[in-house]
């Protein structure tokens, strides 16, 4: 099949190819052997393997990989749109009720959207393009900005004074550390310490959970500390890994429910990808409010 490079689409044999992972980059280790940096190609992964370890993938398979993915994300979209056509109908007859009844002469009018707004600082360049791409079909206004993981705490107030947004996503990637056995000591993931002290540095801009709705983590981060930092969802409470479009779902959800609304933590997670072993989090509010009447210009 060749040597493994970089660009290389790739599994691991000593896990049955379980994720398909892009190869950043093919470094000699000390003791001469070849060891390959590793992305998560739809999952928040970042691993490293040696290159002996390593299977590329054949093209056919890839695309039919592909093709599911991107069936399986048609689907989730539908599944969305379909929900809001539903709850608009509810808000908006909410809206058209007045203290005697229903005025008949607003039947025929209707409203505009203004859902909640989002900022995504992403450790990863291609994830971050990938949801800023979903939030666009989702018609959620979002600015994304790519930030090392280490880097986010320094610089996510100023982009928050910048943005004003409703929702901030801090993501990017994390894992356990292999070879480390006590799960709830912060030191033994990737990056985990660094969302915590993003979310708390993002917490002395705007303390209020429901006035800025956090969500931060990526796969298997360290939940409880992140929720403890003040994050409003988490990952990953199982300490699993999580999907690229995980953090756009749970916003999404948030952004389109009403502010009169608190939601179900299990609606939240229930329109996630991977569910509740890879998100959790509180009782949080919506964001999204209706106006009347439409303008015709």
């Amino acid at each position: 099949m060749g040597d493994i490079k970089q660009g290389d689409i790739v599994g691991r044999k000593s896990y049955n190819l379980d994720v398909l992972f892009k190869v950043m980059d093919v470094l000699m280790t000390d003791d001469g052997n070849r060891q390959a940096y590793l992305k998560g190609l739809h999952l928040r992964l970042s691993a490293n393997a040696p290159v002996d370890d390593l299977v590329r993938i054949e093209p056919g398979t890839l695309a039919r990989h592909l093709m599911e993915q991107t069936k399986k994300n048609s689907e989730h979209l539908n599944r969305i749109f379909n929900r809001r056509l539903k709850e608009r109908e509810i808000i908006l007859g909410r809206a058209m009720n007045v203290e005697h009844g229903k005025d008949q002469n607003m039947d025929k009018m209707d409203g505009y959207d203004i859902p909640g707004t989002v900022l995504h600082i992403d450790g990863d360049k291609d994830y971050l393009e990938l949801c800023l791409t979903t939030y666009k079909q989702l018609s959620i206004t979002a600015n994304g900005y790519c930030i090392s993981e280490e880097k986010q705490s320094a610089m996510v107030k100023d982009l928050l004074k910048k943005h004003s947004p409703d929702l901030l996503v801090l993501t990017g990637h994390d894992g356990f550390i292999k070879g480390k056995m006590d799960f709830s000591d912060i030191n033994n993931y990737h990056f985990s310490k660094c969302f915590v002290d993003a979310v708390k540095a993002a917490r002395c801009y705007e303390k209020s959970r429901d006035d800025l709705v956090i969500f931060a983590g990526a796969c298997q981060s360290h939940y409880e500390a992140i929720l403890a930092a003040g994050a409003n969802f988490a990952s990953s409470p199982q300490r699993v890994l999580i999907h690229a479009y995980d953090p756009v779902f749970v916003v999404e959800k948030i952004a389109y429910t009403s502010i009169y609304d608190p939601i179900s933590i299990k609606d939240i997670i229930s329109g996630t990808i991977t569910g509740i072993e890879g998100v959790g989090g509180m009782e949080t509010r919506g964001k999204y409010r209706l106006g009347i009447p439409k303008s015709p210009y």
